[in-house]
């Protein structure tokens, strides 16, 4: 098979959405902060404790598949540039790294999601949804 210098430029795009989403995620991790942060009085501890530890891990993994999602979008630049320069089989492995980088991020970022819901769970049960029910 023989990579065109056009077929990692495709990627471009994905890499561009991907980073948008990354972004909003970690806004709203930011958001979500802030607001722990200001209504810290009227948290019992145990629950403040558990909320912060996994808003910390959550961060970290944003923090990751961003940065493998940047080492993705630089692969596909050097690959780019390697076939540019008629350097075929450097560009294939360029490209082979960068699709290997954007696999990682995106399994760093289903566990992000997948912890996200842990995070909600503890934030229900700290409302006392059962509470509202018998009311």
């Amino acid at each position: 098979m023989t990579l065109n210098i056009t077929d990692p430029a495709i990627m471009f795009s994905g890499i561009s959405l991907l980073f948008l989403a990354y972004t909003n995620r970690y806004l709203a991790l930011a958001n979500v902060i802030r607001t722990l942060n200001r209504d810290i009085k009227s948290q019992d501890k145990k629950n403040h404790i558990a909320q912060l530890q996994n808003l910390h891990t959550r961060t970290n993994l944003i923090k990751y598949m961003q940065a493998m999602g940047v080492i993705s979008f630089l692969f596909c630049i050097a690959s780019m540039i390697m076939l540019y320069w008629q350097f075929q089989h450097f560009g294939e492995i360029s490209f082979i790294f960068s699709l290997v980088a954007m696999v990682i991020s995106l399994i760093i970022s289903l566990v992000e999601i997948l912890i996200s819901g842990g995070s909600l769970k503890m934030e229900l049960e700290r409302t006392n949804v059962r509470d509202l029910w018998d009311k």
